[in-house]
């Protein structure tokens, strides 16, 4: 009987609650603790319903309003975690068996619970997956294969295995980036853009290639892994020949003889998978050296399309500069200019009436509206083309200076006290694109945690150490 066959009924009632956020949270908290109980025969109701209790009071729920859960009954801060618990029983997430010992009711995990409970909690953790795809990784299971003196194509299978992600996760990645250029082109503001920036840089695969690019250098294992490759091939090889060699001697239908040709076997074996392990590496190169020439281009656009805003502003956006145009050239501005009087008919400015505004009587219009033509200025110089190219807006000089000053024992720190000003935020941008295109030959960067300054900046904290033996 496989697992789906044995869910409850009522087991996906859970996805479909209002409360499923809170949900995830309580059964992921409850599964940890009961690995981390000092008692082996599991955790009690009780111990369950203190732990979703502290939960509970670490989670923002508005109790102002009166909340129902899914059987009608009235939920409170007293009463939820029983209601919570007793819906885990009846839905089949928990199981609950009397224990003799206890003298009490001992709550267990089924195993296909434990499967949705362990995706849970990755989804609810930041730091789960980023060093679960890894290049090391590879390099770690070909390194133990060749010292390995059984051989073992487990190892091989689990080298394959981390290789397929790493590509998922580059593939992945490119997607992302992706969905980022689209939106960095539909922002026609400053703000939008930087908006952007910031979630590109704190989002999970950014930090992931952050560590692809540093600790996991791709560069730094590759040549390494293909040699791996090329010596256990090469040793497979002979191991075959030595096996194939020594058949003839053996006399048939002999366990020496079964033996040696079951040996035969995991050689063929373990050539095919270090050649898929081949294949997949390739990919992982072609798919890495894009992503870096993607991370290139998005901050070169960003920069770009931050100078041509700055420089040209919003003019071919504002409908009221077109309007104004428009009348300038029409012949009847006069006739239009009485007609949108009569229908817009403003008398006042506009003002916020609240319950704390004081009480004026009107006894007269404040004043009328009363249209004007538009003066027409006269045409101005036209400016040369050199206006027209996009210059950067900081120099090296100044840059240097900017990294100089947020240098602490060598390194070039980002922390709170970097940036009080948006030119700060700009040249921090522009110092991590610079040192991120050059990764691996300047030196290394480490992303930290996101930051928000008193001036609402928010940026990821930065440390650049350089390289001093480059």
């Amino acid at each position: 009987m496989n697992l789906k066959s044995r869910m409850p009924k009522d087991f996906y009632r859970l996805f479909s609650s209002k409360y499923l956020d809170y949900y995830m949270v309580f059964l992921s908290a409850v599964y940890e603790a009961s690995s981390q109980s000092f008692s082996t025969l599991g955790l009690t109701e009780n111990e369950c319903r203190s732990i979703i209790n502290e939960k509970l009071a670490m989670m923002k729920l508005d109790w102002s309003e009166e909340q129902i859960d899914e059987e009608g009954n009235l939920l409170s801060q007293s009463n939820m975690a029983a209601a919570c618990l007793a819906h885990f029983k009846q839905w089949g997430w928990v199981q609950s068996d009397y224990d003799e010992v206890l003298n009490c009711n001992v709550l267990s995990f089924p195993e296909y619970s434990q499967l949705y409970i362990e995706l849970f909690g990755k989804l609810l953790s930041e730091d789960d997956t980023k060093e679960r795809e890894s290049i090391l990784a590879i390099y770690s299971y070909l390194y133990t294969y060749s010292s390995d003196e059984d051989k073992n194509n487990d190892i091989l299978k689990s080298a394959l295995k981390t290789s397929k992600r790493l590509v998922q996760l580059l593939a992945n990645m490119q997607e992302g980036m992706r969905s980022y250029f689209d939106e960095l082109s539909k922002q026609q503001e400053f703000r939008g853009i930087q908006e952007v920036l910031v979630q590109e840089i704190n989002n999970s695969d950014s930090q992931r290639y952050a560590i692809l690019t540093t600790t996991d250098s791709f560069y730094r294992y590759k040549e390494a892994v293909k040699e791996l490759t090329t010596q256990n091939l090469t040793e497979n090889e002979l191991r075959k020949q030595r096996f194939e060699a020594k058949r003839s001697a053996l006399e048939p239908e002999t366990p020496l003889y079964y033996r040696n040709e079951r040996a035969i076997v995991l050689c063929e074996e373990a050539v095919d998978i270090i050649c898929q392990i081949e294949r997949e590496f390739d990919n992982i190169e072609k798919r890495y050296n894009k992503l870096i020439e993607q991370k290139t281009i998005f901050a070169s656009r960003a920069a770009a399309r931050i100078r041509y805003i700055l420089q040209e502003g919003m003019q071919e956006d504002d409908r009221v500069v077109e309007l104004v145009n428009l009348l300038g050239r029409s012949e009847k501005k006069q006739e239009i200019l009485e007609e949108l009087s009569e229908r817009m008919r403003p008398t006042s400015q506009f003002r916020v009436v609240t319950d704390n505004s004081f009480y004026n009587r009107r006894d007269s219009q404040e004043g009328t509206f009363e249209p004007a033509a538009v003066e027409v200025k006269a045409e101005e110089q036209k400016e040369d083309m050199d206006s027209f190219i996009l210059k950067p807006l900081y120099t090296k000089k100044q840059l240097r200076e900017f990294m100089q000053k947020n240098r602490q024992d060598g390194k070039f720190v980002a922390s709170r006290e970097t940036v009080h000003s948006v030119e700060d935020l700009e040249k921090l941008f522009l110092v991590w694109q610079e040192m991120t295109e050059y990764a691996g030959e300047t030196g290394e960067i480490q992303l930290g945690e996101e930051i928000t300054t008193e001036e609402g900046f928010r940026f990821s904290a930065l440390q650049i150490e350089e390289d001093r033996h480059g």
